[in-house]
Parts: structure tokens; sequence; C-alpha cells
């Protein structure tokens, strides 16, 4: 699985962004997705979570709760992340990241970055 993250920038407090994570691989459908960030110095934390089969539910730091939507297109094996009312606190790395094990459903409302197999190289998130 390869994951390319896309849509990061510098805006201003209060603005929007929403970031693409474009992934490969064929079982994309029923895999784990997660956006994590990482501030300088700080460790890397989990912002929001989403299962891409059937019946999936989506999980949220609660930092961003009410402001990021996390969201799937199964047809381009894409994972979105939209991130409204930015904080300069949401100032970090994002990175994409997937959990393809048959066991990632069940866990996925409290799996951390080491159940997530694959990554993303990150791209950057400053609001000023």
């Amino acid at each position: 699985v390869q994951l390319v993250e896309s849509g990061g920038g510098s805006v201003q407090a209060g603005r929007s962004l929403r970031l693409s994570c474009a992934a490969s691989g064929n079982t994309y459908t029923s895999s784990c997705m997660g956006w994590f960030r990482q501030a300088p110095g700080k460790e890397r934390e989990r912002v929001a979570a989403i299962y891409t089969g059937s019946s999936s539910s989506a999980y949220y730091a609660d930092s961003v709760k009410g402001r990021f939507t996390i969201s799937t297109d199964n047809a381009k094996y894409t994972v979105y992340l939209q991130m409204n009312s930015l904080k300069s606190e949401d100032t970090g790395v994002y990175y994409c990241a997937a959990d393809d094990s048959a066991a990632c459903k069940t866990r996925l409302e409290f799996a951390t970055r080491l159940d997530f197999g694959y990554w993303g190289q990150g791209t950057q998130v400053t609001v000023s």
C-alpha cells in the first residue's frame, strides 16, 4: 500500500483546508484509514480515522470534533480530511495512514499509530 498526501499549505486562523490521501492497492475498500499530525517537539497524535468498508464509522480527537471531517471516496481510493475553523494549534505535519488488517475495524475506535502499518510522507499545515 502506498499513500500520497496533498492539500497542505499555510492559512490564516478561521479558514479551511482539505487534505487528500490517494492510496494504491486493492484492499482499500475494506481498510482503516487515519489522519495523524505531529507538531514540532510533540508526539504524533491521531486526528481522525475511518473504516472504508460498509457501515463505516468515523472517530475524531476531541480537539477537532465539530471542525474536521474525515471521508472516503472508495471509487478513487482516496481519503479526505476537511478542516474548518482552523486554529494555530492545528499547525503540524499531517500524515495519512492505513491499516488493512482483518481486525482493523474492531479496534479502530482506540487504534493508535502503532496499529497502522502504512504511512504517507506527510504534508505541512501551517495556521497563523
